[in-house]
């Protein structure tokens, strides 16, 4: 398996880092065996007039899954991930992202799920694979 180079610094990621001006500034915690944000999203994040961009929406479930493997000391990169989009989300609505892993590591890969819901419905989830990475190799 080839060695992924994982940046050290991480203080300008777009998805959690409060030194990013234009970012996400994306906060977790756990509960158990899932990861969760809350995300309440700005105007400057929109698609359509009053609508969150999906590519936005992509970013916080890929971001809250990532979350919850480097929260157990695991360093992945993304390498698939499906979105299934079931309702528009409006600008400046709370949302709550959860995410959990489904299985792994098998063949350095971890499956991953989360799913975003708006007062309690599911409004997106998505399902990812991430490939653990195999530093000093």
């Amino acid at each position: 398996m080839a060695r992924i180079d994982i940046c050290t610094d991480d203080s300008l990621c777009f998805a959690c880092s409060p030194k990013n001006d234009c970012g996400l500034h994306l906060a977790f915690e756990d509960e158990g065996d899932v990861t969760r944000t809350r995300f309440v999203p700005r105007e400057r994040y929109q698609g359509w007039t009053g609508i969150v961009h999906g590519g936005i929406i992509a970013t916080v479930l890929d971001e809250t899954m990532a979350q919850w493997l480097w929260r157990r000391n695991i360093t992945g990169m993304t390498a698939e991930m499906e979105i299934r989009y079931s309702k528009a989300v409006p600008v400046g609505r709370e949302v709550l992202v959860t995410a959990r892993c489904r299985s792994g590591p098998a063949h350095g890969l971890y499956q991953l799920e989360a799913e975003m819901t708006m007062d309690g419905e599911q409004v997106a989830r998505a399902r990812a694979k991430f490939l653990a990475a195999q530093n000093g190799d």
